[in-house]
């Protein structure tokens, strides 16, 4: 919580009495928390020295979206696509949750099972809605034949689908804010909290899990009713998110992370993970707001010294990013501090900056002097390009963020829902994947190869006989195509892998049109640069930038084919790139290494 970290005072201990009131997000719950601006970054940043060699860029993949069918076919599908992945420049794919869920077509955030990775028959089948474990292993190991790493996710918050449930006392809490006790006394219910996972019969691990491995639940099945029950005798971690007044719990049965049989069959889990495949570049930890900040950074050194050791950034290690949903980025950037720097932080602010700018820019007037239809006029700060980059992480801390457009959880639909305007989903992506000092960027599965969106009432594939509890499939009629059909998206990775090296430029100097140049490095692609401009009004507009003396006399066109024409780019190494009304040109030498098999590309 934001008092663990230094960043407002300790709020009291748990009471029948409500504390002080605060905000009820967490994007509100330091309101007067310092900002940092984009501005605060310097215009001109060399990410490594011109004269020694520089590493390929490094990009993620998310390897799923909600919407995937349960056909259990998904690890084949990924490992098919593994070598062309690594053409696009890929290099760590995250994958969905890979261990049981509560039923065989569930996505994995309702886990039931650690050490399940579809190996036994648990919930209605042998493999998981992804795949077997064997196809798993091959994943992981073509993967890394490839030079793309594998990321785990590992959903160590909660437990759903008990194979028993117990009498229990507890509690019940105030779901807006769960440090506000509602009964004075404790009353027992049925929980369904007793896991002896029949199927694994003690395999890996022989823990069975029981009420007093849970701090909570949220289903009282005596009483048929739905509460926040915390168990007698427990209590919410203190170093949590401060949301609800207190967010450990989330869903499902809330894990003691405290609990000595809890964290050593948790850390032993992830010595069994390596184990079983050793290959495994790294995780993805789902959901940490909602458990022991303390709990975590444990877990991250317990890794670092028995599961895979090794030099910080080195092979060996495991990249670790973790999902804390919170625009607050000076909370996020002392959190990492905390553990050390030793896991990123997916950029959340940046995602809502690009919601906000774009939906804006839609109501966008068509002209300076407020003629055609009315909307939001030319300069206010709602539709600023420059301001895209304000308060986020990548700004705080660009060497631990992990940059996206979109995700699993803010696509439509979801709970997290955050809508961009689709002309800026290829202006985001030309930020995340073309500038020096944007973390690590997430490529989103459905941006590249389309979504089933919503899905039907028909039933999915499986091993053996339908069963009414299946997950309908994916309907084919509410197909989304991916983005700009599948034509931009490629084009602007593999200018990443190619191009986007050396010396970054910024032009971030007119509320609706910003650009931003590469250099080019002589040890990728023979030095190739790349030159940036977007706009986000109505009218056409150009930017005078410079790209380096060293391409001086090259002509240089635009690699999205959104812009005709040529740029010459002067002696002392300047040119004037144009770009369309609200749009993106990427200006690259049309004879660079690597420019033709780039414009060729298909998907």
């Amino acid at each position: 919580m934001s008092a663990f970290l230094g960043l407002v005072p300790q709020y009291p201990s748990p009471t029948l009495e409500p504390p002080p009131p605060y905000g009820g997000t967490s994007s509100q719950l330091r309101p007067l928390r310092h900002r940092r601006p984009a501005t605060s970054l310097p215009s001109t940043y060399t990410p490594y020295p011109p004269d020694a060699p520089c590493p390929p860029n490094r990009t993620m993949v998310q390897g799923f979206e909600w919407y995937c069918p349960p056909d259990f076919q998904h690890w084949r599908r990924l490992t098919k696509i593994i070598p062309t992945l690594a053409q696009l420049g890929i290099t760590q794919i995250w994958i969905p949750p890979a261990c049981k869920a509560s039923w065989k077509t569930g996505n994995g955030y309702d886990i039931y099972d650690l050490y399940d990775l579809g190996e036994f028959e648990q919930k209605g089948s042998r493999k998981t809605k992804w795949g077997g474990k064997e196809e798993l292993h091959q994943l992981v190991a073509v993967g890394a034949q490839y030079g793309v790493s594998v990321l785990f996710d590992a959903v160590l918050n909660h437990k759903a689908a008990a194979d028993f449930k117990e009498p229990v006392l507890a509690r019940r809490v105030d779901p807006k804010n769960r440090r506000v006790v509602l009964d004075k006394k404790p009353t027992e219910i049925e929980a369904w909290t007793g896991y002896d996972f029949p199927g694994r019969q003690g395999m890996y691990s022989p823990l069975r899990w029981s009420a007093r491995h849970f701090t909570g639940i949220d289903y009282d099945d005596l009483r048929k009713a739905n509460a926040i029950w915390k168990f007698e005798g427990k209590e919410w971690a203190e170093d949590v998110d401060e949301e609800n007044g207190n967010y450990d719990y989330l869903m499902f049965a809330d894990i003691d992370h405290q609990h000595p049989e809890v964290k050593r069959d948790l850390f032993h889990w992830t010595w069994w993970l390596k184990s079983q495949l050793p290959q495994l570049g790294g995780l993805r930890l789902d959901a940490i707001k909602h458990y022991s900040y303390s709990f975590v950074r444990e877990f991250l050194g317990h890794i670092d010294r028995h599961v895979a050791p090794g030099p910080p950034g080195s092979p060996e290690t495991w990249f670790i990013v973790g999902e804390y949903w919170r625009e607050d980025s000076e909370f996020l950037a002392r959190y990492i501090e905390f553990m050390h720097h030793r896991l990123s932080l997916f950029d959340v602010q940046l995602v809502s900056n690009f919601s906000r700018i774009s939906l804006a820019s839609e109501r966008l007037q068509c002209s300076p002097t407020g003629g055609g239809a009315p909307g939001i006029g030319y300069g206010s700060r709602d539709t600023d390009l420059r301001t895209l980059f304000d308060d986020t992480l990548c700004v705080w801390k660009p060497h631990n963020a992990v940059s996206f457009v979109v995700n699993h959880d803010t696509q439509q639909g979801q709970s997290l829902e955050t809508p961009i305007a689709p002309f800026f989903m290829p202006l985001a992506y030309s930020l995340i994947l073309l500038r020096a000092n944007a973390g690590v960027p997430c490529v989103f599965w459905s941006d590249l190869y389309g979504s089933f969106g919503v899905t039907s009432n028909s039933t999915p594939a499986s091993e053996d006989a339908a069963s009414p509890r299946d997950t309908p499939l994916p309907d084919p009629q509410h197909w989304k195509p991916p983005m700009c059909g599948g034509q931009v998206l490629p084009k602007l990775m593999l200018a990443r892998r190619l191009w986007a090296y050396g010396t970054q430029y910024d032009y971030l100097d007119h509320p609706h049109c910003v650009g931003f140049t590469r250099t080019g490095h002589y040890s990728q692609a023979g030095g190739a640069g790349v030159a940036c401009v977007m706009a986000n009004w109505w009218e056409h507009a150009s930017k005078r930038m410079y790209v380096g003396v060293e391409h001086a006399g090259e002509v240089w066109t635009d690699l999205l084919k959104f812009c005709p024409g040529e740029v010459m780019i002067d002696e002392e190494g300047w040119g004037v790139f144009p770009v369309s009304a609200r749009s993106v040109a990427v200006w690259v030498n049309r004879d660079a290494e690597g420019r033709e098999g780039v414009d060729a590309f298909e998907l």
